[in-house]
């Protein structure tokens, strides 16, 4: 837990911006729900921006690495969660707790008011907190997706991935497809964490934690079949203090050209020092 309390003062002492690659180990689907289908299409499309381009919405990222945050500390427990949606088949529950000091709360943001509980009494929340963390849209660099690869490709940008399901009494075979952004795809990814007071630099760590457990586990749909490994790659970290917003003072770049072991080393091994320079 933080060292956050109910007195702490949010007042903007900078903001540390990451920026980098994702690459697509396997072929990456983030539906774009059945109501997209076109004729002759997938049953299942991936989600594509005006031009038609395949991206990655910030809000699936940032719901997947809140996730697995969640499960890594605990938090992913009955009584931990409350109810965002009830509605019957789509019920949608995250963490959320009351406490000044929850990391996951503070990072990811907290609303005031009553919120029903999975199990136990509801929670009356009543320290409201801004997101700390703002993940944005991730469009597609589309010289990942070469010509080789486009002769290859049920579509110009994407691959269809045939699955069946089958019925364990009669054993029929149910038929599905799958659109997929294809493995050796790459995202140009961003991230921007502001840092309202002292106690929030630790809160960084949490999402470089999140995108260590990210690698390891799988973005989108259909991660337990084989899709949605994904990797990080020339991460970028810049501070940017007080100075460089009231009278355009210079930015600091801390790292670049990362993985992710090596952004967690730095941060391990600063203390987050860098946030107070």
């Amino acid at each position: 837990m933080s060292a956050h309390t109910t007195q702490t003062e949010l007042k903007l002492i900078g903001k540390l911006i990451l920026e980098g690659e994702l690459h697509c180990e396997t072929g990456l689907h983030i539906g774009a729900g059945k109501g997209s289908l076109e004729i002759g299409g997938s049953d299942n499309p991936v989600v594509k921006d005006a031009l038609g381009h395949p991206y990655i919405p910030g809000s699936s990222l940032r719901g997947k690495i809140r996730s697995l945050l969640e499960q890594f500390s605990g938090a992913a427990v009955p009584s931990e969660l409350v109810y965002l949606s009830r509605r019957r088949g789509q019920e949608v529950r995250i963490h959320q707790s009351d406490r000044p000091d929850d990391d996951i709360c503070l990072l990811f943001g907290r609303n005031s008011g009553r919120m029903e509980r999975v199990t136990g009494e509801p929670v009356d929340s009543h320290n409201a907190s801004p997101a700390r963390l703002a993940v944005f849209d991730a469009p597609l660099e589309l010289e990942s997706i070469t010509v080789s690869m486009r002769e290859n490709l049920d579509d110009e940008l994407t691959e269809v991935k045939n699955e069946n399901a089958i019925d364990r009494i009669t054993s029929q075979a149910n038929p599905r497809t799958l659109e997929r952004v294809p493995a050796g795809a790459r995202f140009r990814i961003r991230f921007i964490m502001d840092v309202l007071c002292d106690e929030d630099a630790p809160l960084f760590g949490q999402l470089v934690q999140g995108l260590r457990l990210l690698e390891d586990d799988a973005l989108g749909g259909g991660g337990s079949r084989g899709s949605g490994r994904v990797r990080l790659a020339n991460l970028k970290l810049i501070w940017r203090n007080r100075e460089y917003y009231a009278s355009g003072g210079p930015a600091k770049e801390l790292i670049s050209g990362a993985d992710v072991a090596a952004l967690q080393n730095l941060v391990t091994e600063s203390g987050m020092s860098f946030v107070k320079e």
